[in-house]
């Protein structure tokens, strides 16, 4: 049995819900990825994507220093280490989610995404294809 733990990332990369969406920008451009998980004390608060803060922030006016907090997605949907691959394919289906963090104790422990499963499950697929291949840069 496959579980998220052995699809997961575990390189995370998170911010406090004070962090401003400037900062928030400049961690997803210097890592190379589109999300950012939110923190409060060690804890997921929540999980911002680069979409988030073009949709929910800077087209409603709001400045690049405002608060993350204020951005991201606080209604979080998430999957323990131990849970089995089709319980987080189904929390992805029936929530329409691109990624699933992986907490233990509200404490973020990894993320799954889309491309995760796909190099697992169906590594021919086209988005298995896309998501093994290094990035263009």
């Amino acid at each position: 049995m496959t579980t998220v733990q052995d699809v997961m990332s575990t390189d995370l990369v998170t911010c406090p819900t004070t962090a401003s969406i400037a900062d928030v920008a400049r961690l997803m451009r210097d890592h190379d990825i589109g999300d950012v998980l939110v923190t409060a004390d060690g804890h997921l608060q929540g999980i911002v994507t680069d979409r988030d803060l073009v949709i929910r922030s800077l087209a409603d006016g709001a400045g690049a220093d405002a608060m993350i907090g204020d951005a991201c997605s606080s209604d979080l949907v998430t999957v323990p280490a131990t849970a089995d691959i089709g319980e987080a394919v189904r929390l992805m289906r029936e929530r329409a989610l691109r990624r699933l963090p992986v907490v233990s104790d509200g404490r973020a422990v990894g993320i799954v995404t889309l491309g995760d499963l796909a190099v697992d499950q169906e590594p021919n697929s086209a988005l298995g294809d896309i998501s093994a291949a290094s990035p263009n840069n």
